[in-house]
């Protein structure tokens, strides 16, 4: 009934002309259809108006035939432009089938498209707004179009919709955002560079609220940093550069959402990507304030890689930014998770490098100092991290992990628990004692008290059952005591072992442990001026004793006596007669040592310096190195009759009973002899054990072979032997 109506209106030659092959045929009857059109407006006769339009959609743009599919578009438009004011009534019949016609396989008929919206459009403008979103979503596939006309005819269409949606007050942000997001994940270059267009245009607009939405698209514009076309990524970076300034200048900011955003794209394997992430980061922890403290934790996960990023723009904002965050002293109360910064400092400790690694360790002591309660809560989470971080390349790293640890240690089951672990470390990897013992040993007295720390360090070894480490540990422990500037307050108080009642409780709480190695306790009895039970020591050593492992540390010891650390004893050496157990010990050290050593050679040229003395004339009053101001003659000890302390009446002095000490060493020792015969016994064992397996695997392969019957290769042989 409408197709008659409108067939009553329109002449024939009109709707055939609209369908010819030729454009101008096809324009002609297109001005014809307007004026009719015009005339049905005028004459407010719309439902005719009405007909014409179904007309031209059913018979025309929805024909099989392209040149009808043609007339029909050009005819919808003409439509338009007759109605004029009056055509918003009818754009519910009118755009639809021009939106479809923008999918036709037929390019010339997708141009069309383009040319008849355009022409709609100008008409009616405002009113247009309520079929943006298709506008939108069909400009979007033309914009990638394959043909360069439809490109060129859309770019045209998709100026003009711009305009109309930058003057319209009926545009609505919250229905087109979701379409937006949907779009800015496609890689097409040219859909980019349109999306990014009404990105700007759309910000440019004071009306329209684009910052409140930013989050939705945020992360499509970044991942166009990245894309192969410069123009596209100049654009994204424009548009982004333009959106963190009114950031800066916005008084109300969703930061956590976008935050989410940056942590990932921090990560990019592009560079131009991690730059401007973290130049945003840097920007919103400078302005985003209690708003990010439940995003600390993301946050310092993607700066901390970047501190140690290659390019060196990076590196500086991301420590920068570093800074800056730990500047922030947030309150757990508030949201702070000490628990998931703890979590990414320790992730970052194995991270292979050392700037990332260092800057995590140094979160791990802010938050001790600031959060120690928090920290220690976490401690069985991150200590083993730490305890490895122990065997850092690094030692500066090193030397940061024992601050971490040294501040843990503060409370005293911390302290023991950091000793043992220290200690177990030591006993399971060799090397991490060999090459960092020193230093881990020496930066623990120095952050915590070295006195503290060689207690302890002695009594968990005093019951060490691996006899062999506990000899290797000690001769560490006693080689770092004797030269290091760190122990230097130590070696005094051992000095005044003989005198002083700290002293001698010090000198007690190492000798058992000490004894582990008879090197380690005649230089810590050096060191102590006990030299008559230095000299007990040395003659009460046997034949297991001196061994290749001893000499060599007689040989470090002889040397050490040349240092600084032991200017004392070399002094008192120009007494001999009051010192004359200093000089037997000194002697029985080189009766020990090869004639054709170096140590052998320096030490028999310092004892050759000594001031001559003869043992026999054993009448000057001396010492077990203690001058005789310090003697309490009325007291406890007792001078022996050439005026020396005679260590062997009631063998003590200051409360130490060297007789039950030279025991208690002989002892250890005894244990150490027992040890090693059993450890050689069962190498034997395992070796005889090995030979006779492989005796007895050769006695059967020998038997088999003689069981075995001759191959024909063999038995040819044979004959041929016997002929």
């Amino acid at each position: 009934m409408a197709t008659i109506e409108a067939l009553s209106v329109i002449p024939a030659s009109v709707l055939r002309n609209l369908s010819d092959k030729l454009y101008e045929k096809r324009k002609n009857a297109a001005l014809e259809l307007e004026g009719i059109v015009k005339q049905l407006a005028v004459a407010g006769d719309h439902d005719k108006v009405t007909s014409v339009i179904h007309l031209l959609t059913q018979e025309y743009t929805y024909s099989p035939q392209a040149n009808h599919r043609k007339g029909g578009l050009i005819g919808l438009a003409a439509v338009t432009v007759g109605l004029t004011s009056e055509a918003a009534q009818h754009l519910e019949q009118i755009v639809p089938p021009v939106l479809n016609s923008f999918s036709d396989q037929d390019s010339r008929v997708r141009y069309y498209a383009c040319e008849a919206l355009y022409n709609i459009a100008k008409v009616v403008r405002g009113d247009f707004i309520v079929f943006f979103n298709q506008i939108f979503d069909a400009l979007c596939k033309l914009s990638a179009d394959s043909d360069a006309n439809v490109q060129s005819a859309a770019h045209l269409l998709d100026r003009l919709v711009k305009d109309i949606v930058t003057e319209s007050d009926q545009f609505s942000i919250e229905e087109f955002i979701p379409l937006l997001r949907e779009r800015m994940n496609v890689l097409n270059p040219y859909v980019r560079q349109f999306l990014v267009g009404w990105i700007t245009v759309l910000d440019s607009v004071p009306d329209i609220d684009m910052l409140g939405f930013l989050p939705d698209f945020l992360d499509g514009l970044f991942n166009m940093l990245s894309d192969n076309s410069h123009e596209i990524r100049q654009q994204a970076d424009s548009a982004l550069s333009e959106f963190l300034q009114e950031i800066k200048n916005s008084p109300s900011v969703d930061y956590g959402r976008m935050a989410e955003i940056l942590v990932q794209r921090a990560g990019s394997q592009d560079e131009f990507t991690r730059l401007t992430a973290v130049t945003w980061i840097n920007e919103f922890v400078k302005l985003g304030g209690e708003q990010l403290v439940p995003y600390y934790a993301d946050i310092l996960g993607a700066i901390l890689p970047c501190i140690s990023d290659k390019e060196e723009k990076i590196r500086v904002v991301a420590r920068e930014t570093n800074e800056e965050l730990r500047g922030i002293e947030a309150d757990p109360a508030e949201g702070f998770d000490v628990g998931a910064i703890l979590s990414i400092a320790q992730r970052q400790l194995s991270s292979e490098w050392e700037a990332t690694r260092i800057e995590a360790l140094y979160w791990m002591s802010t938050l001790l100092n600031r959060h120690r309660s928090e920290v220690l809560v976490f401690l069985n989470d991150i200590l083993d991290s730490l305890l490895k971080a122990l065997s850092d390349p690094s030692d500066e790293v090193v030397l940061l992990v024992l601050e971490v640890h040294a501040c843990i240690a503060e409370d005293p089951q911390h302290f023991r628990q950091l000793v043992v672990f220290l200690i177990h470390n030591f006993q399971l990897d060799h090397s991490l004692l060999e090459k960092r013992g020193a230093l881990i040993i020496r930066q623990l007295c120095f952050l915590l008290d070295a006195e503290r720390v060689y207690r302890e360090l002695s009594t968990i070894l005093e019951g060490e059952s691996d006899f062999d480490f506990a000899s290797i540990m000690v001769q560490a422990l006693n080689l770092i005591l004797l030269t290091s500037s760190e122990l230097s307050d130590l070696r005094d108080l051992l000095k005044q072992s003989l005198v002083n009642a700290d002293g001698k409780n010090l000198f007690l709480s190492l000798y058992a442990s000490w004894c582990h190695s008879p090197m380690a306790i005649i230089s810590l009895c050096l060191l102590a001026q006990a030299y008559q039970h230095a000299s007990s020591v040395i003659h009460s050593l046997v034949e297991e004793d001196i061994n290749v492992k001893f000499l060599v540390q007689l040989d470090k010891l002889i040397h050490l006596l040349e240092t600084p650390t032991f200017a004392y004893l070399r002094l008192q050496l120009l007494e001999p007669g009051r010192y004359i157990w200093l000089l037997k010990a000194l002697y029985g050290l080189l009766m020990l040592l090869p004639q054709q050593s170096a140590a052998f050679k320096v030490l028999r040229t310092r004892l050759k310096t000594v001031p001559s003395y003869s043992f026999k004339e054993e009448r000057f009053r001396r010492t077990s190195g203690i001058p005789y101001s310090q003697f309490n003659y009325g007291g406890g000890s007792q001078i022996s009759e050439d005026g020396g302390l005679n260590e062997n009446l009631h063998d003590m002095h200051n409360g130490i009973n060297f007789a039950l000490k030279l025991q208690q060493f002989q002892q250890i020792q005894k244990q150490h002899h027992l040890h090693s015969k059993s450890q050689t016994q069962s190498r034997f064992v395992s070796t005889s054990w090995t030979k006779e397996v492989q005796i007895a695997e050769e006695s059967k392969r020998a038997a088999s072979d003689l069981n075995r019957p001759p191959s024909r290769s063999s038995g040819r042989g044979l004959g041929q032997l016997q002929l």
